[in-house]
């Protein structure tokens, strides 16, 4: 077994001999058996054990035997005690979710802190299988079908080629002893009623069950390594980002194979779930203006192009630039200022960015707020006034993005730039210019 695993973590490039783990061990077989073959291998390894404040008095001699575990392998040992319950109730969400977003959150923080070159976890093919059906039972894309891979970021599992059956005889020809965890038995817990309901029939139809699976998710990761090149390739070419939005080609979106797909996986970091993207594709040929929400974004068709913003809460102030002042964040807006003397023959720089603005003829303190309708100003390249709703308007502004708007606006009630649009003409450099502030959207 030993050197299936060696062959193992080299294939996959877990890690190189001279690498420090942090190992992380429950007390469990499967944890106990990863580090008896690490030290077997010469890998070094420290130890790290959570204690969720579940089990009472069994949980605190988890620790201890642990604690004697890391000390028999010289191995450095950490230990954290979490309050579990309180952070399920606090977060509303399960016990079991709450363990795990705890334990890794901690785990990355001792691998960073003491610089080690990896967190190993002791998952095996039938951890695997059980997480892949698992899933499937709640609905899935290709991630959720590879199940438990070999190595994510810094997570790395030397034992996913291994059955849980080999497990057992190694324990048994090394002589080890371990911990048992009552709770693996609970059928209050979905995965347990997975292992101990489930899976038995389905290994009573394929007694080669966790291998086949393991077989399996190696060939549909392969099929998401081709899924995800195809969408970064589709991504180079339809999708746009700018400070204030992000922009999908519909058309470019129309000629992709399994548009859906394609574009649940653009539209992932926006959290969109995959219902919402098939009624997003459906509405590609309807009229403008339809609007799709996720928890954290809002989408809106436009003529040719999905158009992706943040959902913002808090433009409904107003903030003020002071004389002198350099730097201006607000929620989705961030503004660098920079005033100069003008040489001879300046050519102030021209961009949707930046505003370059006669310092002498603002007036101080400047305003940022959104636009409001009835707003007007004079934009460069145009002449006489001009409504700010029907400037955005002849600009094509999709609706979300209306929203986001903002002007800048000197003390005396003139806007002086609709920011990342148009400065106003009454404001622009001249031959008569002495001092330029440059207002930068960053």
């Amino acid at each position: 077994m030993l050197d299936q695993i060696q062959s193992y973590i080299q294939e996959h490039t877990l890690f190189s001999p001279t690498d420090t783990l942090l190992l992380a061990v429950s007390g469990g077989l499967d944890s106990v058996v990863l580090a008896d073959v690490l030290h077997r291998l010469e890998q070094p390894f420290a130890v790290a054990h959570c204690h969720f404040g579940l089990r009472g008095e069994e949980a605190d001699a988890d620790e201890e035997f642990v604690r004697k575990l890391a000390q028999q392998y010289k191995a450095p040992y950490f230990a954290e005690f979490f309050q579990t319950k309180k952070f399920a109730e606090q977060e509303g969400i399960s016990t079991q979710m709450a363990a795990r977003a705890l334990r890794y959150e901690w785990f990355e923080r001792v691998r960073a802190q003491q610089g080690y070159a990896a967190i190993a976890t002791a998952h095996h093919q039938r951890d695997a299988a059980e997480t892949m059906l698992l899933n499937l039972t709640h609905g899935t894309g290709l991630a959720g079908l590879h199940g438990i891979r070999a190595k994510t970021g810094h997570l790395v599992r030397p034992l996913l080629a291994v059955s849980k059956p080999d497990l057992f005889d190694y324990v048994v020809e090394n002589r080890l002893i371990w911990r048992e965890d009552a709770s693996n038995d609970s059928p209050v817990y979905q995965r347990n009623r997975l292992r101990l309901e489930v899976l038995p029939v389905l290994r009573d139809i394929n007694p080669n069950l966790d291998h086949t699976m393991s077989t399996t998710a190696e060939r549909v990761g392969g099929a998401e390594e081709i899924v995800r090149r195809y969408v970064a390739d589709t991504a180079a070419q339809a999708q746009r980002t700018e400070p204030e939005a992000t922009y999908l080609d519909i058309r470019l979106l129309q000629n992709t194979a399994a548009t859906a797909l394609v574009l649940h996986e653009l539209l992932r970091p926006f959290g969109f779930a995959y219902p919402v993207v098939k009624d997003i594709v459906r509405s590609f040929g309807a009229e403008p203006g339809r609007r799709f929400e996720s928890p954290t974004h809002l989408l809106v068709k436009d003529r040719e192009q999905l158009v992706i913003t943040p959902r913002r809460l808090s433009q409904f102030g107003t903030y003020q630039l002071q004389a002198g002042q350099e730097v201006l964040k607000i929620d989705g807006l961030h503004l660098r200022t920079e005033l100069l003397e003008v040489p001879e023959g300046y050519e102030p720089p021209r961009g949707k960015a930046l505003a370059a603005l006669d310092a002498d003829v603002l007036k101080f303190p400047l305003t940022v707020r959104p636009w409001q309708e009835g707003d007007w100003f004079m934009p460069i390249g145009m002449k006489g006034k001009k409504l700010l709703s029907d400037f955005l308007i002849d600009q094509k502004v999709p609706l979300n993005l209306k929203d986001s708007v903002w002007v800048l606006v000197s003390a005396d009630g003139k806007i002086v730039w609709v920011i990342g649009h148009r400065p106003d003409d009454r404001f622009k450099v001249s031959p008569e210019t002495e001092r330029v502030l440059l207002v930068r959207r960053m």
